[in-house]
């Protein structure tokens, strides 16, 4: 009995296709001409700030049976064709890569894995680690796919969750997608805590909005689940088909743990502690920005418009408060953050005048001539200003970014075992 592993990354591109697909379509040829496949195909999210990436920046795996080396050859020639039919090979940006490997997964395949996860790397690095272990690659155009296609099949899965896609016939393709929304919210109320991310107050989350084929998708901790949460979701048009996904997804296997700011890396992803330096401010288009320093340095934290009322949270920080933030550095150098531990609060007051004997708010007498009553005339030449501390809308624990801006990887608070933090009740400003 052989056993191949195959990797497929980089078919789709913003105008189509998608990897999930081609992947899923491949698995039924598989299994049209006897082939079997071993447990469920995988969908492995890389680096979500990488340059290169096209939406999701995901990679797919899975492992086929075969009897023999002829029945090998054709496994690999009913792959090979069909990402050839399939992939967006016309739109410049798409450059997929194939990855057919035999043997174990060895160690330098999952750090390789892990590296593409939460860091940058560059084709060759992908092509020594295949030529080290024996894997058969094959690059379509510049092949950057290949990458993520060995990534997918090299990743480990301590922590998982799972993704049921369903897809639409070609002719749907591009038009708007036919799912009755209150069946979602149903399905929601109905699997909550089993399945996340469905919705978001009006917005429903398991629909894409790009031409993709994909119909809707479900996340949750089962397969079992899915199944379930699936038969609760009517939709009017016809289904090609659908696929289930052991994932990465949600798990913030993107996230490192960074000894300082000062080691942190454009395009990594990270978690990092420091002390709020700075009020929070507004730019024109609603963003909101920090600046975050520790003793080796300092970096900018941002909160963009679509993370909505997280941006409440934000600007509720004051210079001296002790924070964790969970993000991923973009091109500009800043801080993309998906949730942010408050651990300790600094404290907040305003400094008044004192009382007088009588009950009234002193005022001045003048520079360094203390204070006088209004009222009774009282008059003290050596007191100070008095500190009122004020009780803050923030308390401490932690806060995320909302369903509609969340990103694949970054891992839900409920899936942590915590509580989220009190949002302020104020609106934002």
């Amino acid at each position: 009995m052989y056993r191949i592993h195959v990797g497929i990354d980089d078919t789709d591109s913003p105008d189509g296709m998608c990897t999930t697909y081609i992947s899923c379509f491949i698995i039924h040829e598989l299994k049209s001409c006897g082939f079997t496949t071993e447990g469920y195909p995988r969908l492995i999210r890389l680096n979500p700030f990488a340059p290169h990436k096209t939406r999701g920046n995901g990679a797919v795996a899975f492992t086929v049976r075969a009897e023999s080396e002829d029945e090998m050859d054709d496994i690999r020639d009913i792959v090979i064709r069909s990402v050839e039919e399939l992939a967006e090979l016309d739109n410049e940006r798409t450059n997929p890569g194939v990855v057919f490997y035999t043997g174990e997964i060895t160690d330098s395949m999952r750090e390789f894995a892990i590296s593409a996860i939460r860091r940058i790397l560059k084709i060759e690095d992908a092509r020594r680690v295949a030529e080290e272990v024996g894997a058969e690659v094959h690059g379509f155009k510049r092949g950057r796919g290949v990458i993520g296609a060995l990534a997918a099949i090299g990743c480990p899965l301590e922590d998982r969750t799972y993704e049921l896609l369903t897809y639409r016939v070609p002719e749907n393709y591009g038009k708007p997608r036919q799912i009755d929304p209150e069946s979602v919210r149903l399905m929601d109320a109905e699997t909550g805590g089993e399945t996340f991310d469905n919705v978001d107050g009006d917005y429903i989350a398991i629909e894409p909005h790009t031409p993709c084929p994909i119909l809707y998708g479900i996340r949750g901790e089962s397969p079992e689940v899915l199944l379930r949460a699936m038969e609760m979701v009517r939709v009017y048009e016809e289904i090609e088909r659908f696929c289930i996904f052991e994932t990465n997804q949600h798990t913030d296997q993107h996230i490192q743990d960074a000894g300082s700011i000062a080691e942190m890396e454009t395009f990594g992803c990270y978690r990092i502690s420091g002390e709020v330096l700075d009020s929070p401010r507004v730019i024109e288009g609603g963003h909101v920005f920090f600046t975050l320093g520790d003793d080796s340095g300092k970096i900018e934290c941002g909160a963009y418009e679509p993370t909505k009322d997280f941006r409440k949270v934000i600007l509720e920080l004051i210079p001296g408060d002790r924070v964790t933030v969970y993000g991923g550095i973009g091109a500009q150098g800043t801080l993309n953050i998906e949730k942010i531990h408050l651990e300790r609060a600094a404290e907040l007051y305003v400094e008044e005048n004192p009382l007088c004997t009588c009950g009234r708010r002193m005022k001045s007498a003048g520079r360094n001539k203390g204070f006088k009553c209004p009222s009774c005339g009282r008059r003290v030449r050596n007191s100070r200003k008095v500190k009122r501390v004020l009780e803050r809308p923030l308390r401490e624990g932690y806060y995320e970014v909302p369903t509609c801006a969340r990103r694949h990887l970054s891992k839900q608070l409920v899936r942590m075992g915590i509580s989220g933090g009190c949002y302020p009740s104020e609106g934002f400003r």
